[in-house]
């Protein structure tokens, strides 16, 4: 029988299948192995599979033989283990600063770094998993830009913009670019945030990167030094970003046309905004706690609870227990 194109890339090809098909519950058995090698084009003797067996662990591979009848394998130790993808898909999952799309490809990319047994777990996550998501695929590509521009000890160029009215976009500075000289990048509360030096304010300022748009690395190299080398990082964004933690509760909030991307930015844009009279309301699930009663005080009384009547209740009993001191 003659030797097809793929015989020579055997040993790879056994590699993907004992990666991909075997784990502790699902060891191979040498005719399984030859019968999937078979499918590519690829014959192989019981003994060669044998040998390339113990090639693979010489080169690094922790294959695993069961002994019995018939000898099983299966790859044991990984460079992941399954526990850590959970928790890296979870991550993934939860982040609202990436979009769904985006989340569905890292999960997939994740997925290939265990057994397509085990694979079934992290999709199961996926599946039952219910969070805001953007919808701005540049995010990914912000995030790397200015990862890129602190690296190389750049400043970038950007439009920021907010949110008005019933889901408007409006650019801050007219449109105008800011020219900022990137420090970092904080996630926080679900969100990325760009710390820099605003060369045109000359001072420190934080951005949301997912309202950050027409990013570019500028030529000229980040300026600000004398600012930013007195700051603590971690003590500025303690102070500027705070997380909500509380027993979770539907509620109605009423607000002005102009605070309407204050609640995008709070909830997500997959909220629905009804526009009542003067007004605008929407329903939303929070943690009732002080930071959100306290998120509900910064606003100076332009978000305002309308309903249920025990939160509102609880929000003047917060009100009443801060007057008192």
């Amino acid at each position: 029988m003659a030797k097809s194109s793929n015989q020579k890339l055997k040993l790879m090809y056994l590699k993907d299948i004992l990666e991909n098909e075997s784990d502790e519950k699902h060891p191979l058995s040498v005719n399984y192995l030859k019968q999937r090698l078979l499918d590519y084009g690829i014959t192989a003797e019981r003994k060669a599979i044998y040998s390339d067996i113990e090639e693979l662990r010489l080169y690094g591979l922790d294959i695993i033989c069961e002994r019995g009848r018939s000898n099983e394998y299966y790859v044991g130790e990984r460079y992941f283990e399954l526990a850590e993808l959970k928790m890296l898909v979870d991550a993934v999952q939860a982040s609202k600063f990436l979009t769904e799309k985006k989340s569905e490809q890292l999960i997939r990319k994740l997925c290939s770094l265990c057994s397509k047994h085990e694979a079934t777990q992290l999709n199961r996550n996926v599946i039952n998993y219910r969070r805001i998501k953007n919808r701005n695929e540049a995010i990914y590509y912000a995030v790397d830009e200015i990862h890129n521009a602190i690296n190389n000890d750049k400043t970038i160029s950007f439009k920021y913009y907010q949110y008005v009215g019933n889901k408007h976009r409006e650019f801050k500075k007219d449109g105008e670019k800011y020219y900022v000289s990137p420090v970092t990048l904080v996630w926080d509360d679900e969100n990325y945030y760009l710390i820099g030096y605003d060369n045109d304010a000359g001072h420190i300022k934080h951005f949301r990167v997912d309202k950050i748009t027409d990013i570019s690395t500028e030529s000229t190299p980040r300026t600000g030094e004398d600012a930013t080398g007195k700051i603590d990082l971690a003590e500025y964004s303690k102070k500027v970003f705070s997380m909500f933690a509380g027993e979770e509760k539907e509620v109605r909030l009423e607000f002005d046309s102009s605070f309407c991307g204050v609640i995008i930015d709070r909830f997500g844009s997959d909220i629905m905004i009804v526009p009542e009279k003067d007004k605008f309301c929407v329903n939303v699930k929070v943690e009732i706690s002080p930071q959100f009663f306290g998120w509900l005080c910064s606003l100076s009384g332009n978000v305002r609870i309308s309903a249920p009547k025990e939160v509102k209740d609880m929000y003047i009993e917060h009100l009443n227990t801060v007057m008192q001191g």
